[in-house]
């Protein structure tokens, strides 16, 4: 990998770490002793996968054209058939980050968790 390209990935990654109100982990991934997060965020794991293109980010674009014309948000919800929950795709700049990490506090105190989610979990949830 070229310097300038990893130089790029860093960059992205610092700019996602302080949109969240955090820092990029120092050498992030598996050689951190610290987490394999990309930051250091207190409650939230964050992996930035920082491509040309996304699908999901196309299919993100689709919705934003006619979201404009009804002067609306943009909101992409993706749902696996057969599975609990489901993930919802907004542009960084319809949110705000501080909600977020305040969310993710109030389920883990209330004994809420995404791990059967991450298990692969089938239910008959939304």
């Amino acid at each position: 990998m070229s310097k300038s390209n990893r130089n790029w990935w860093k960059a992205i990654e610092r700019r996602v770490a302080k949109y969240f109100s955090s820092v990029r982990t120092p050498l992030s991934g598996g050689n951190s002793k610290i987490t394999r997060s990309d930051t250091l965020h207190k409650n939230l794991y964050i992996e930035v996968k920082a491509r040309v293109k996304h699908s999901a980010v196309t299919l993100w674009r689709d919705t934003a054209l006619k979201a404009e014309k009804e002067k609306k948000v943009p909101v992409v919800v993706l749902v696996e058939k057969g599975k609990k929950g489901f993930w919802i795709l907004v542009h960084s700049g319809s949110i705000n980050p501080k909600h977020i990490g305040e969310e993710y506090e109030r389920l883990r105190t209330d004994g809420k968790s995404d791990r059967e989610e991450i298990q692969g979990g089938n239910g008959k949830g939304q």
